[in-house]
């Protein structure tokens, strides 16, 4: 039976000030865990006026290269701690930015996931994630990514689950008040855990202000919250977990995944 101590993190960024939101996300940390998933652009702050400014805030992130102010501090806490850490930091990558989230183990090894389905003024922030959703090894289980309002569309955990994903890690900065309630759908159908990380406070940075709805969560398999924050404050949602739950036998004759007839899920559109 394997175990694991997970932890969702929220915390309230100010926007811009790097140095004093690392800071206040080490302190966020639960000594004794085993992973961590942080907020969506967890250390910068969400509202971007222009890619300029994104610019001056993203690192490069992509392993073998050298990293960034951000994604070093992430993995010195990763070594310190032996905490695995994900964490949603903007990429740079040549002329491109995405909205990304990094894998960090203990060792320094780290795996990037670019968000795919972009949200409203993202559109002209970042550039569609081109890597894909893919599955990796951490923690002695199988990991997923994905950021945000990747959750509204049902094919990105399930792309997630049919590769393998034991954990889906979600860092987030939610506004819309459906997500949390959704999260335990994308949990149950695809029998695996969810992490979805948010922060809380606001941001009026543009004409459109923004109120960030905390909530974040640790769902089950079978779709049960085993620890959830709420909508105000920080902190951590800390839950121990039984990956053996993740298994997809829902009955004595039925697999989630054998029982699936995808030759009559594509619609005839021609």
């Amino acid at each position: 039976m394997k175990t694991l101590t997970v932890a969702s993190i929220q915390n309230s960024p100010e926007f811009g000030n790097i140095r004093a939101n690392l800071h206040d996300l080490m302190g966020l940390l639960p000594l004794g865990c085993d992973l961590a998933v942080l907020p969506e652009l967890c250390a910068t702050g969400y509202q971007f006026r222009c890619r300029d400014e994104v610019m001056e805030m993203a690192e490069v992130i992509a392993p073998g290269q050298q990293p960034g102010p951000i994604t070093t501090r992430l993995s010195e806490a990763a070594a310190s701690s032996g905490i695995t850490i994900i964490a949603g930091i903007a990429e740079r990558d040549g002329d491109k930015l995405y909205n990304s989230s990094v894998l960090i183990r203990p060792d320094g090894s780290r795996h990037i996931y670019r968000k795919i389905h972009l949200f409203l003024d993202e559109k002209n922030l970042f550039d569609p994630g081109d890597l894909g959703f893919s599955v990796v090894d951490a923690c002695g289980v199988k990991v997923g990514m994905m950021i945000c309002f990747d959750w509204i569309f049902p094919e990105s955990a399930r792309t997630l689950a049919l590769k393998g994903a034991q954990i889906i890690a979600h860092p987030s900065n939610l506004v819309l008040p459906w997500c949390p309630e959704a999260m335990i759908t994308r949990s149950l159908e695809n029998r695996v855990f969810t992490m979805t990380a948010n922060r809380v406070g606001r941001e009026l940075r543009t004409d459109t202000p923004l109120e960030f709805i905390g909530l974040s969560q640790v769902v089950s398999p079978t779709g049960m919250r085993l620890a959830q924050l709420g909508k105000e404050g920080t902190g951590a949602a800390l839950a121990t977990i039984n990956i053996s739950e993740s298994h997809k036998k829902i009955t004595a004759a039925n697999d989630l995944f054998a029982d699936r007839r995808p030759e009559f899920y594509q619609e005839d559109i021609s």
